[in-house]
């Protein structure tokens, strides 16, 4: 039994049910549930003793949290604030330290460093530090944009998304663009393969040895690809390209082309070309929107998993490397999926048309 100068523990309903709840836990917050377990058997009427040898602790423990929560009760249980050194920077200063960076440029520089705020807010370069990170602030990096001029961008993105969301029926959609200039280059060393805590590396200078135009087609239902290679970039490539892809696709079906608006695929011989082939609908992108073709997706995925890491002594090396590469990706394409309407799209332009054009900048 308790020792009769010892306070009796004793519980409410409410605080019963709620340290129950605490000493159930399984996985977290252990340290709770354990001074839980030791409030609720004090109430039992257990000595503290008796409790230090049926929980497995310390007398001492034991009789901590029961003086704990006969204090402060439920909230008794709790950690308390720990002892520290005092803040030393005030939400003024914070204050001013993000409005200083938002509004202001220092003197000569473009924009602020860690260094050059310090001086100017009287604080540690540290200080300044942990204060951009919290409110998400790189003054050091810029990225660069461009809203397209198009007069008919509306009617063009509706009409390029409308295909993406609901392809017509007995056609095929394919998203067609030139990944020019790419060139066959051989890094001036072997590149080193990678080790354990070493990355792979390679030289940072390279000897050109040519470059090669990629014409692609991608069909946004399969993710296949139709691509072929050609030495120049003119009309008459891409008028080549269009007659690869009328043999390459059954001839029940219509194919619609989404386009850039570079001028080779505007040329009077095109023109010609398309009205004696009728099933050829073409479906331009407004001026300066590459994002809004597919096939830029997969020039990425091209970039990333073959040419950024690749070395190459010719052309002729190049092109075959990007052939198989091709072929391996058919053996297994992957469509992109198109997921935003036309309207959110042109919602999220609008909200930032309104931003930059709230900006005192």
């Amino acid at each position: 039994m308790p020792s009769p100068k010892l306070e009796p523990v004793v519980l409410s309903e409410q605080e019963r049910s709620v340290l129950t709840g605490w000493a159930r836990r399984r996985k977290t917050a252990q340290a709770l549930a354990l001074r839980a377990r030791i409030v609720l058997r004090c109430a039992e009427g257990g000595s503290i003793g008796e409790v230090a040898a049926e929980v497995g602790i310390s007398r001492n423990t034991v009789s901590k949290w029961r003086s704990r929560f006969l204090a402060g009760r439920l909230d008794g249980l709790c950690d308390e604030p720990r002892p520290g050194r005092p803040r030393m920077i005030t939400d003024e200063q914070v204050e001013q330290v993000i409005t200083t960076t938002l509004e202001d440029t220092p003197g000569r520089d473009t924009h602020w460093s860690t260094r050059s705020m310090a001086r100017a807010a009287g604080m540690s370069q540290s200080s300044v530090s942990r204060i951009w990170r919290a409110f998400g602030l790189k003054p050091h990096a810029v990225e660069t944009w461009k809203l397209s001029t198009d007069p008919l961008f509306v009617d063009k993105v509706r009409d390029v998304v409308g295909l993406y969301l609901a392809p017509p029926e007995g056609a095929l959609v394919l998203a067609v663009d030139e990944k020019s200039q790419m060139q066959a280059i051989d890094r001036t060393a072997p590149i080193l393969p990678i080790l354990p805590t070493t990355p792979a590396r390679m030289t940072h200078d390279y000897v050109r040895h040519g470059t090669t135009s990629l014409f692609a087609a991608f069909d946004i239902d399969s993710g296949s690809v139709i691509a072929h290679h050609y030495r120049r970039h003119r009309h008459q490539e891409f008028l080549r390209f269009l007659k690869l892809i009328d043999d390459a696709v059954p001839k029940d079906l219509d194919l619609h082309l989404v386009l850039d608006n570079y001028a080779t695929h505007k040329t009077p011989t095109v023109k010609q070309w398309l009205l004696r082939h009728p099933r050829f609908h073409l479906h331009f992108t407004p001026t300066s929107s590459s994002w809004l073709n597919l096939v830029e997706r997969w020039f990425a995925e091209l970039t990333t998993r073959k040419l950024r890491r690749s070395a190459h002594r010719s052309v002729v090396a190049l092109e075959a490397d990007v052939r198989r590469w091709i072929n391996e990706w058919n053996a297994d394409p992957k469509p992109f999926v198109w997921t935003k309407t036309a309207d959110q799209i042109l919602d999220t332009l609008a909200t930032y048309c309104t931003r930059i054009n709230d900006s005192r900048h």
